[in-house]
């Protein structure tokens, strides 16, 4: 039979199918190229190991659950010395994978949208259903600002904007051409929290805190937010309850962190309510901030934790849209002047500006005599009532019959107390009612005073304490409080702790060992009571060491080091100079460090070090001039 045209066409279409099917089961065939997987760690060798000996001697058993649950127990109840075969074994496979894998290239995250679990809309609902007595306690703690948030939603557009502008190395923002700097007083002025007091410490034995994180179900994750609403919602208003809030208004707006719960850690500073109105929570806030966004930026965490709200309502504050026309009165705190309406005018018409830091920058006067809804019975001494000028009094101020005297000091010099000061003067023209006064020099003790600065500095030039060698510095110990001057730290070491560090000489080699669990070793030179850090860290491939030395950050005095570790015939050493931290820093990450690969640890796990650090005076005295 003679096929014909029909057939032949097809023909020709089955094969040219069959080809094209042949080329997809091939593609699909060709497997993507994987990368060597990583090494498993010392306990997935160890469970294999006992799993499979646990099943053949428990036939009875349910299966790899029972198994995986007496593995874990087991483990758990093992030595160090019993795990280091394990150990060994894991670190061996581990070595051998960094000298043979290739290097892998991070891709570079570029951050289009914000993530962040700064949430204001959250505290406002819970704000709204909260009794007179709930209240009432709120403010008792210093937090009654809060009461006033009208904000609740941030605009992510500007916080993203704002990211990238923040210095946190200098704490400022780096916006419209200036460098506008943030301290716990301007969380004051916007959020209304104490920027005075005793620092907030989040940290300690975990013993202490033992019986608050089973009430509140804490886990290794943290608290959970829809717990703590769960607490707010009932109507007592007594510890308890004062103590939820705090946690859900830090965890939501004030320094969240990268995770959905509440960090447990800040039940540290709860187990005593009754003091927690005396911290210094502006101070809090602001380093929380920082230490989040730095975190974020190092690729540590996804969402970029701290109080995302103030950089928002600071730029409103400080930035205007509208020219540098007269100044209006500025509302403290801040936070209850922008609601929705207000955030979104002001939203318009930077978009009609052109966008974000297109403004003037602008320095509004705010009142610091002012009274706080929440502390209108707490103000530290009498309010004022008049002051001396020489000229006509308005109606703010009472008449008293001015002296000769008052009036000469129109022009001259004043001295006063920082809190007898009606307004916080920003400009040496000051409007005030319906008078003007004209200041020349208004000059206030230093902030360090009580550490013992007995200098007077201008309130408005005031370049005396970024450099005030009294700066507090606070105890390295964790369970210890103690905050004061570097040379009242020094005392205070010697005679509290002087059993918890070592000792040494400048100039002399000093053997010492860092334990496996220990962050840090404390160092005090026996000639002049300097305390230094021997801090530790952990990498993949092994521990870090450096050494720090406590004092005021903006100390430039420098110590030179030299730090070695011996392993047989083997040595690493690391030669390299201090800087300044005012106490110990959990998330410190340091440029200078000397590796210290797992292979040289002894069989504890301790590291054994040399080290030797050089005094400071003597390096000077041999520097040419």
């Amino acid at each position: 039979m003679v096929p014909n045209e029909g057939d032949i066409a097809t023909g020709k279409r089955k094969a040219e199918e069959q080809v094209v099917s042949e080329e997809k089961r091939k593609k699909k065939k060709k497997k993507k190229q994987v990368a060597t997987p990583r090494p498993a760690c010392s306990w997935v060798y160890f469970s294999r190991e006992f799993i499979k000996e646990y099943i053949a001697s428990h036939p009875e058993s349910s299966g790899l659950k029972a198994a995986t649950k007496a593995a874990s127990d087991a483990w758990k109840s093992m030595s160090l010395e019993e795990k280091a075969k394990y150990t060994n074994r894991a670190r061996e496979v581990w070595d051998n994978y960094l000298s043979t894998a290739p290097a892998r290239t991070p891709k570079p995250r570029k951050q289009t949208k914000l993530v962040t679990r700064c949430s204001p809309g959250r505290l406002f609902n819970v704000l709204q259903r909260l009794t007179p007595e709930q209240k009432a306690a709120v403010k008792s703690m210093g937090f009654g600002s809060l009461l006033g948030l009208r904000c609740r939603t941030l605009r992510r557009s500007l916080c993203l904007w704002l990211l990238e502008r923040f210095n946190t190395t200098r704490c400022s923002l780096e916006i419209c051409g200036e460098r506008i700097p943030l301290s716990p007083k301007d969380v004051e002025l916007v959020m209304g929290l104490a920027a005075s007091g005793k620092d907030v410490v989040n940290s300690g034995p975990d013993d202490l805190i033992a019986v608050l994180r089973h009430s509140y179900n804490a886990s290794n994750r943290g608290i959970s937010v829809r717990l703590l609403e769960e607490r707010l919602a009932a109507p007592e208003a007594g510890e308890d309850f004062k103590r939820s809030f705090v946690l859900y208004a830090l965890g939501t707006l004030l320094s969240p962190t990268a995770r959905l719960d509440v960090s447990p850690s800040f039940l540290h500073f709860m187990t005593n309510m009754d003091v927690v109105h005396q911290y210094n929570w502006g101070k809090f806030l602001l380093d929380r901030l920082v230490r989040e966004v730095s975190r974020f930026r190092q690729g540590k965490q996804r969402a970029v934790g701290g109080c995302l709200l103030f950089l928002q309502l600071f730029y409103y504050e400080s930035i205007s849209v509208d020219g540098l026309g007269p100044l209006a009165t500025a509302v403290v705190p801040c936070l209850s002047s922008w609601g929705e309406d207000e955030i979104t005018e002001r939203e318009k018409r930077e978009r009609k500006l052109g966008g974000y830091g297109l403004g003037e920058v602008i320095f509004k006067e705010r009142c610091l005599g002012m009274e706080y809804p929440e502390c209108r019975d707490q103000l530290d001494g009498p309010p004022v009532d008049s002051i001396s000028t020489g000229v006509e009094r308005g109606p703010l101020f009472e008449q008293e019959g001015g002296t000769q005297a008052d009036e000469e000091q129109i022009n001259g010099e004043i001295t006063m107390d920082e809190g007898d000061m009606p307004v916080l003067i920003r400009s040496k023209n000051v409007v005030c009612g319906d008078i003007a006064v004209v200041v020349d020099s208004v000059r206030v003790p230093c902030r360090n005073k009580e550490y013992g600065c007995n200098e007077t500095v201008d309130y408005m030039n005031n370049d005396h304490e970024e450099t005030c060698t009294y700066a507090p510095c606070s105890c390295p110990l964790l369970d210890c409080n103690f905050v004061g001057s570097s040379d009242q730290l020094s005392l205070h070491f010697s005679s509290k702790h002087w059993d918890s560090g070592r000792r040494f000489r400048y100039n002399s080699p000093l053997a010492v060992s860092v334990g496996m669990n220990e962050q840090f070793l404390v160092l005090q030179a026996e000639d002049d009571g300097v305390l230094f850090l021997l801090n530790k860290g952990v990498e993949r491939i092994g521990n870090t060491v450096m050494i720090t030395c406590i004092g005021p950050s903006s100390s430039k005095e420098r110590f030179l080091y030299d730090l070695e570790s011996v392993r047989g015939s083997s040595s690493l050493r690391l030669k390299s100079a201090t800087h300044n931290f005012p106490g110990w820093l959990e998330d410190f990450h340091p440029t200078d460090f000397l590796l210290i690969p797992f292979c040289f640890l002894g069989s504890s796990g301790h590291i054994n070090l040399d080290v030797c650090i050089w005094n400071s005076a003597e390096l000077c005295a041999d520097c040419p001039s």
